[in-house]
């Protein structure tokens, strides 16, 4: 089982920065696209930390890492970072899945589009059906979900692009013409035992209620305007 996230905070460059941490009962395996962590594997926690827009440091893994232990956090875990004040998480369940998001959709782009230089040649993405609201300063979308069997590798990979497919069409819904940002990342748990499921689409057993779980929280989550965490720190 994966616990409730605790929030608790760094002093970095002056500032009380806020971060999330849950600790896994027992090791999980885990898939996912975070800087620290990733790939598939056993973990045993997850670190979600607010860092400031002026964020400039190239080794984010090593940051996470440092994080980590000076929270005392011990073997291997994942880590991911956003410029959203990750007291603002969102949680939404689902038939025994559980999603925890932090949304930031200031940066909003298509996942396929032209290069930079035939952009004026290459064809222009559909627009939204419905009005496109004004671009948030802060982007990234880090999600944490926790599905309660365990899941073969096949199936782990099948759902993170379950998640990221939920994902896409609540921002879709949103009035958003974008797939997502250019930084999201997303992290699946689930027990390391077990007979695994084979199956994490979204139509199958598990992975329907973690792209309802996803969409919940992510559309939620993108419904108003959300401040980085250091221009609200800034007054």
């Amino acid at each position: 089982m994966l616990c409730e996230p605790f929030l608790t905070s760094r002093s970095e460059t002056g500032w009380d920065i806020p971060l999330l941490v849950w600790r896994a009962e027992r090791p999980l395996l885990a898939v996912g696209s975070a800087p620290l962590g990733g790939g598939i594997g056993v973990r045993g926690w997850v670190l979600n930390a607010t860092v400031p827009m002026s964020y400039d440091r190239d080794d984010p893994a090593a940051h996470l890492a440092e994080l980590a232990d000076g929270l005392g956090l011990d073997g291997p875990g994942v880590g991911l970072l956003t410029g959203v004040d990750v007291t603002e998480v969102v949680r939404r369940a689902d038939g025994g899945v559980r999603v925890w998001a932090t949304v930031g959709l200031g940066t909003p782009v298509w996942a396929a589009a032209p290069e930079p230089a035939h952009a004026a040649s290459g064809p222009a993405p559909h627009a939204a059906s419905g009005p496109v609201r004004p671009a948030q300063h802060v982007g990234t979308v880090n999600i944490v979900a926790y599905v309660p069997v365990r899941l073969s590798e096949a199936a782990l990979v099948n759902a993170v692009a379950t998640a990221t497919e939920a994902k896409a069409q609540a921002i879709w819904e949103l009035g958003l013409p974008a797939t997502g940002t250019p930084t999201d990342a997303v992290t699946v748990l689930c027990p390391a035992e077990g007979d695994p499921a084979a199956y994490g689409g979204p139509r199958s057993a598990w992975g329907a209620p973690l792209a309802r779980a996803v969409h919940a929280a992510v559309r939620s989550g993108g419904t108003g305007t959300v401040v980085p965490w250091s221009d609200r720190r800034a007054g």
